[in-house]
């Protein structure tokens, strides 16, 4: 992440769908209570000013104080990593990596949240549902520990003007997978023979480093039918077929792109910022990065591309597979956790139904400018997601809210989120990119770390 210009609040009031109407939660006003609040600082401080409206009404309507603390997203994961330790702990915490609910959830430290989800569960997408429940393996059984508020998926990013300059038009982009991600394949292959030496066709990060290279192979690995990695019930599968050769597809396109050079040499160490400020550069046609970070930090400086050069493609999703299926998107979702400890749950809880309702929600992600996305379908009806003239909004949350999607694999089994932090299919994708090693004998030694870190996580 990186840092830009602050843009005015959304400017009028938001046109909200019959569904988002207010139906205020019972509040205690007998005695003016309060509760401790820690949140994530925003990508654009747009997203603070929302929260801090979405804290101030609640406290107007309640009578309550909300003790509202927020941190920047790496300060932020070690203070509440001390808090836990330590046991001196807020009331309310979003979580920040959004895995650590189940990180903790296995160690039996939050409190249960079923009655908040309860008074809006109607309304939650099935994904949203299933991201807010992990293992507890004190209890040996699933429990609801999260209050889902928002979420985000992983679109591809595309310089249409690129596309145009090497001749070729958008509306020309295949359907289906490969075929899709082998369309800028050549358009690099067309910009080289007008003397273009510094644009590559794909911003593919085939690194070590942070979330988006596991993102990105998860999403090959699933397009080329990998899904079933791990199910619902928590069991690994590598000893599915399917499995095995959707991952060796994967690890063969990722790091074969990058050894034929239609990857920026600098890919090899890029952090989760790098791809967003080579994009910006024009340094590749196209990048495949969470959330709307990318078109966001430039909307006020160069209105011109968000409007006109930069294309989110989201709609209906990814490209469909090979075989023309669709392909399921797998959506991270924050949630709004309790520690157990925490002093003030009974106000908590109700600052948090209070957050959940669908207009307050709803609001709460529009008015931080759409980066994040709602975690109930209704809300993607509104004037904001639909407008017309925004050509990334209606796109996203038809990708990461409407479309089919998963919730990611360390929900089904907190063994995966171990697997992306030793980024073990990062290194499978770099033997193959830069040390000539088969995909197959690289995928059989990610298989094999894979198998003895889920060896840890054993799920009843």
């Amino acid at each position: 992440m990186y840092h830009t210009t602050r843009r005015s609040v959304l400017r009028g009031s938001l046109a909200l769908a019959a569904a988002r109407t207010l139906v205020g939660p019972h509040f205690a006003r007998a005695a003016a209570t309060s509760a401790s609040v820690w949140f994530t600082q925003g990508f654009v401080q747009d997203e603070d000013t929302s929260l801090r409206k979405a804290v101030a009404d609640y406290e107007k309507q309640s009578g309550n104080k909300i003790e509202l603390s927020i941190t920047p997203f790496a300060p932020e994961r070690q203070k509440i990593i001390a808090a836990i330790t330590s046991g001196v702990v807020p009331d309310v915490m979003v979580s920040n990596p959004t895995e650590i609910l189940h990180i903790y959830a296995w160690q039996d430290r939050w409190v249960d949240v079923s009655d908040v989800v309860d008074t809006q569960r109607a309304k939650f997408s099935d994904t949203a549902l299933l991201s807010a429940q992990a293992y507890n393996s004190v209890t040996k059984k699933r429990g609801t520990y999260g209050v889902p508020v928002r979420a985000a998926v992983v679109p591809c990013h595309i310089w249409k003007s690129l596309v145009e300059k090497a001749g070729m038009k958008l509306e020309d982009v295949p359907k289906t997978w490969d075929a899709y991600f082998d369309f800028f394949k050549k358009v690099q292959d067309a910009l080289r023979k007008q003397g273009e030496r510094k644009v590559y066709g794909l911003g593919f990060q085939v690194t070590a480093s942070g979330v988006d290279p596991y993102n990105l192979f998860m999403a090959f690995l699933v397009a080329y039918g990998g899904k079933d990695i791990v199910t619902r019930d928590g069991q690994l599968h590598l000893d599915d077929p399917r499995v095995k050769q959707a991952a060796i597809k994967a690890v063969a396109y990722l790091g074969g792109a990058y050894r034929d050079g239609y990857v920026p040499p600098s890919a090899i160490n890029w952090n989760d910022a790098d791809d967003n400020n080579a994009f910006h550069a024009k340094l590749m046609v196209m990048d495949v990065d969470g959330t709307l970070s990318t078109e966001v930090a430039i909307k006020e400086k160069h209105p011109e591309w968000y409007f006109n050069e930069i294309v989110t493609h989201g709609s209906p999703g990814y490209p469909n597979d090979n075989q023309g299926k669709p392909v399921p998107s797998i959506v991270g979702i924050t949630n709004l956790l309790v520690p157990k400890g925490a002093k003030n749950v009974t106000v908590a809880k109700e600052f948090m139904k209070y957050f959940i309702q669908p207009k307050v929600i709803g609001e709460f992600v529009e008015l931080g400018l759409g980066r994040w996305l709602p975690v109930m379908p209704a809300l993607a009806k509104s004037a904001f997601w639909q407008n017309p003239k925004d050509p990334h909004l209606k796109g996203y949350v038809q990708q990461g809210l409407l479309g089919p999607t998963q919730p990611d694999y360390y929900v089904y089994n907190l063994a995966m989120a171990e697997v992306r932090n030793q980024q073990v299919w990062s290194t499978a994708m770099i033997d193959v990119a830069k040390e000539g090693a088969k995909p197959e004998a690289a995928i059989d030694k990610a298989f094999k770390r894979t198998e003895e870190i889920f060896a840890k996580y054993r799920v009843a």
